[in-house]
């Protein structure tokens, strides 16, 4: 019995400083992160061992157990650019520092408006006016306050891609809307042999279970990586074999009007703060440019971790298009001997026919639908070029019965010159 006493006695007295000891432990460790998270008091750790340290490993934890130390071990090593740092490029950002990668770096040349408070992950009202890079930065070091973090206020382009893009970053994320500059970025990243993933509309859309990952060539149903895949091709031979983020579903909403301060509408170009960036505004529900950047940044890291994660393809059984496409091949290379100046894909013939033409004849009236009814009568139709001096692109293809004649009226002529001319503006030709 005495024995017995004993023993209860030290389980006894072991349970109460075990629970002493937890006690401390709970109330020293706050305090422990609350003077991390002061700007003076981090440390800068080697990102290579980040997970040496007891607070980082027991912040990425759910990421270790998931991944294994090993492959965590390589996302908190890594280094990943991030450019244009809105609505998608503010939420990939942030969940990559939330997963654990060791050093970013934050560009736009922006700052945060009122309006983008609506799909921005961290902005608040009192980051109104801010540099959205600084902003960020702000904000990610109270999170993880040992990442590496560069907050740059630049525009991409050829002067700042050397400041950008140089270091040898693991990933970049091109989160640009606007068309020249992201071309202009991935061309560059695949110049210098990067990894990149690229961000194509988010706005004007609603339905997050039509969000995809594929190809840049496999895209559809997006305007903005339509004209970028054109551009790629047209100025730097580009075709393909860059990933990209987009969504299957029909832009539901295009640019609004732009209305100055008089309240009348105006011209957009008179107030851009920089050339080639639009000023009207595209209508956004700011849940699917959130979407759009938690899904970059799961790409971006499982990439790092090397898991191999199997994407769901994009299946496109448009053979109607297909036919039009080879039509045309098959009319270039009969009229002027060769197809080499067909600058469209099967994608930019759905627009071409779709989008400017509506499945009709340039010389018939247009229908509003495009359903069953226009493929009754699309086998009688073909491309043709309207002007015959330039190459067979997305602004110079009409639609024509086989048997009608190109005559160029002065009415038809204005009409047709007018739908082409929004093809070059689609596609910033």
């Amino acid at each position: 019995m005495e024995e017995r006493a004993k023993c209860l006695t030290f389980l006894g007295v072991g349970a109460l400083l075990g629970s002493v000891s937890a006690i401390f432990l709970l109330k020293l460790l706050p305090r422990r992160i609350a003077n991390r998270c002061d700007k003076q008091a981090v440390e800068m750790i080697d990102i290579n061992d980040l997970l040496s340290d007891e607070i980082v490993s027991e912040q990425l934890t759910r990421n270790i157990q998931f991944f294994g130390l090993e492959s965590q071990q390589q996302v908190t090593a890594s280094y990943v650019v991030v450019i244009g740092l809105g609505g998608v490029g503010s939420h990939a950002a942030s969940m990559l520092l939330r997963s654990g990668v060791g050093r970013l770096l934050l560009v736009d040349f922006d700052q945060v408006s009122v309006s983008s408070l609506n799909r921005h992950a961290v902005a608040t009202r009192a980051d109104v006016g801010i540099p959205k890079a600084q902003c960020l930065k702000d904000h990610f070091l109270s999170i993880f306050p040992e990442c590496h973090i560069e907050a740059k206020v630049l525009l991409y382009n050829a002067l700042s891609e050397d400041e950008i893009l140089s270091g040898h970053p693991d990933f970049v994320l091109d989160c640009i809307d606007n068309i020249d500059t992201k071309v202009a970025l991935l061309a560059a990243c695949v110049r210098r042999g990067l990894k990149v993933l690229s961000a194509t509309g988010a706005g004007a859309r609603a339905d997050p279970t039509r969000i995809r990952i594929a190809d840049l060539r496999q895209s559809t149903n997006d305007p903005l990586s339509r004209a970028v895949r054109h551009r790629l091709r047209r100025d730097h031979g580009i075709e393909g074999g860059i990933p990209i983020v987009f969504s299957l579903e029909k832009p539901k909403a295009k640019l609004l009007p732009f209305k100055g301060p008089s309240g009348e509408e105006e011209n957009p170009s008179d107030y851009q703060i920089l050339p080639g960036f639009r000023v009207r505004i595209i209508p956004v529900l700011g849940t699917i440019p959130a979407i759009f950047g938690q899904v970059m940044a799961s790409y971006v890291v499982t990439q790092l971790a090397e898991l191999q994660v199997q994407l769901e393809p994009v299946i496109n059984l448009d053979i109607d298009h297909y036919r039009m496409h080879q039509r045309l091949i098959e009319h270039e290379e009969s009229l002027y001997g060769t197809a080499l100046h067909v600058q469209v894909d099967v994608e930019e013939v759905m627009y071409v026919v779709k989008e400017l033409w509506h499945g009709r004849s340039a010389r018939e009236p247009f229908a509003k639908d495009v359903g069953r009814g226009m493929w009754r009568s699309v086998n009688e139709l073909m491309l043709v070029r309207w002007d015959q001096e330039k190459p067979a692109s997305v602004s110079n293809l009409i639609l024509l019965k086989f048997n009608e004649i190109l005559k160029k009226e002065p009415e038809f002529f204005a009409r047709v010159t007018s739908i082409l001319k929004r093809a070059e503006l689609e596609f910033g030709l």
